[in-house]
């Protein structure tokens, strides 16, 4: 959920509840218990700068509060109100872009510590998840990214999970995605980050406009193909959870991938819930620019398969039976037939 500081507390002290309500409830009645709250922005009454063009199109402040105090009193406000239904709270939105963040890497851990220790006195079950950063910006990323994580080390670490945003180039695909993470992930290490510590990707899609290039649309089978090898690339990097950005039920002008009812992404989401959901993850391999991932469940086997980029060559293993991309066009295939994989990741049923 996306209902900030600036959004809620209008005045110091007057909370305005009903958006955040209504977002609570919505994603209750869809039988979702497990949610996501991000905690900045600043109001501008409690900013510590205000300058214009800043957290668009949130009115809000891209500056720490001038008073910590202000900051502990909103967080005990939002955890009090929602303990037991809100269950992790996010520090702050791509705090390397300046538009959202213009503060130090030390003051941000400083938020990041007071929430956490507010949070686990208030809701010890509930999760604190750091500041984002997005990673398409490196020097974004190198500016403050590497800092804060030394802060954070310098405080003992108080969070649960660090969150990424994964967004790549508007000509980016999933390989781009795992380059981004791989080198992130080199910084976590670097700076000592526990391994209980999870990391979890709170926004992504491809095809975004930005760094000089024009949105690049994403539609048919690339577009369901791509969900399912996000998930699934998850597992093979580690990221321990993603948030896809943005469910809507109508097309959203910035997004290369549009989630709504009805769109081709929509069939990635099935199938990766018919493909990935309540089976056993068994391992990926990677053959020159072929990836293959291995699934298991009750007796039954199967392959999810694609081409890293571009195309590769793929004999179907002994047992193949049946082909099927995201949007269940499937093949009858026997063992030994060559296949040409693309960049849509294909199911191969194995005889059980």
């Amino acid at each position: 959920l996306f209902r900030s500081w600036s959004q809620i507390e209008l005045k110091k002290g007057v909370y305005k509840w009903d958006n955040l309500d209504h977002a609570v409830a919505n994603a209750q009645a869809k039988g979702m218990t497990d949610i996501l709250e991000v905690l900045g922005t600043t109001p501008t009454w409690a900013a510590s700068k205000v300058s214009k063009g800043e957290y668009p199109p949130i009115p809000g402040a891209a500056s720490a509060p001038k008073d910590i105090a202000d900051w502990d009193s909103w967080v005990t406000a939002v955890v009090t109100k929602y303990k037991g239904q809100i269950t992790a709270y996010e520090i702050w939105n791509e705090a390397d872009l300046k538009m959202f963040y213009n503060g130090t890497p030390a003051q941000m851990a400083e938020m990041t510590k007071h929430a956490y220790d507010i949070i686990k006195k208030i809701d010890p079950a509930a999760k604190v998840v750091a500041a984002s950063p997005a990673l398409r910006l490196k020097s974004a990323v190198d500016r403050f990214y590497p800092a804060y994580l030394k802060e954070l080390a310098a405080l003992n670490w108080p969070v649960d999970a660090l969150a990424i945003h994964t967004y790549p180039d508007a000509t980016g695909d999933p390989a781009a995605r795992g380059l981004l993470i791989k080198a992130v992930q080199q910084m976590i290490t670097t700076a000592g980050a526990p391994d209980t510590i999870e990391l979890w990707d709170t926004e992504l899609n491809y095809g975004l406009a930005g760094l000089g290039l024009p949105k690049t649309d994403i539609t048919g089978a690339k577009a369901a193909g791509f969900i399912v090898r996000t998930y699934i690339d998850d597992l093979r990097y580690g990221v321990d959870r993603s948030y896809w950005y943005i469910w809507t039920q109508t097309p959203k002008e910035w997004l290369g991938i549009q989630a709504y009812p009805g769109a081709e992404a929509e069939q990635g989401f099935f199938a990766l819930d018919n493909w990935v959901t309540g089976a056993s993850y068994d391992g990926c391999t990677e053959n020159g620019n072929a990836v293959t991932c291995n699934f298991s469940k009750a007796g039954a086997k199967w392959i999810v398969a694609w081409a890293e980029s571009g195309t590769a060559q793929y004999t179907a293993p002994e047992g193949t039976q049946l082909v099927c991309d995201p949007l269940a066009n499937c093949t009858e295939t026997a063992a030994g037939t060559g296949i040409t994989l693309t960049e849509v990741p294909v199911r191969v049923y194995l005889q059980q």
